[in-house]
């Protein structure tokens, strides 16, 4: 028998929770409807979450990740450019919580509130940072930042843009995404060729070392 974990509670109690989300909001009343929901006690949300609603959608955000993460394992990616697999990753994310679409928007109300926006940007910069893994990046060097930050802003807009997409299938979105992948991948290949440059004329310049005068040698005394 498999022992329940109290991580495994709490992806209990937010799923359940969803179906709650759109009437009660990110409250302690829609988690203890979905404790009613999976069968637990009217204290589980209290004990799952002692640090209020806004662990509770911390806890949202990271099984995203978590499902995110299982749902590309079952994707061949192999075969698609670093471009691709990144448009496929965010799609994968978001198409997972269509059904969810007004937890997702409140959950980003909560993220919005003043004590909370370390948090937002903690979660968003895992969330990106597994996007890139999982498109194959293995860059250690300032570019691990810049792509990260670079995608933080698609991804934010892309969702944000999902949330009010009324086209068919969300092509609208999709085409969105890949509009502005095309500007941080334009952007990246700008920033290389610029460092390249950079290195060129470096490694072109006289040496320094070469140009001072020699010492005298010390005369030897007769």
């Amino acid at each position: 028998m498999t022992e329940t974990t109290l991580d495994d509670v709490r992806d209990r109690l937010i799923l359940a929770a969803l179906d709650h989300i759109p009437f009660d909001g990110w409250s302690m009343k829609a988690l203890r409807h979905a404790a009613e929901d999976v069968g637990l006690d009217a204290n589980a949300p209290e004990r799952a979450f002692p640090h209020g609603v806004s662990s509770a959608v911390d806890h949202f955000t990271a099984l995203a990740d978590r499902l995110m993460m299982a749902d590309l394992a079952e994707r061949n990616l192999d075969n698609l450019p670093p471009q691709a697999r990144i448009e496929e990753a965010v799609r994968v994310r978001l198409d997972r919580w269509a059904p969810h679409q007004e937890a997702v928007r409140r959950a980003l109300t909560v993220y919005s509130l003043p004590q909370n926006l370390g948090s937002a940007a903690r979660a968003t910069w895992h969330t990106v940072d597994l996007i890139w893994k999982a498109a194959g990046d293995r860059s250690t060097d300032f570019n691990w930042y810049t792509k990260r930050a670079s995608l933080a802003a698609v991804y934010s807009a892309t969702m944000l843009y999902w949330l009010d997409d009324q086209s068919e299938g969300n092509e609208a979105t999709w085409d969105f995404l890949r509009r502005r992948m095309d500007d941080v991948v334009a952007g990246i290949k700008m920033r290389r060729n610029a460092q390249a440059r950079v290195m060129k004329a470096v490694e072109n310049l006289p040496n320094p070392l070469k140009l001072l005068p020699r010492r005298p040698g010390r005369k030897r005394r007769a």
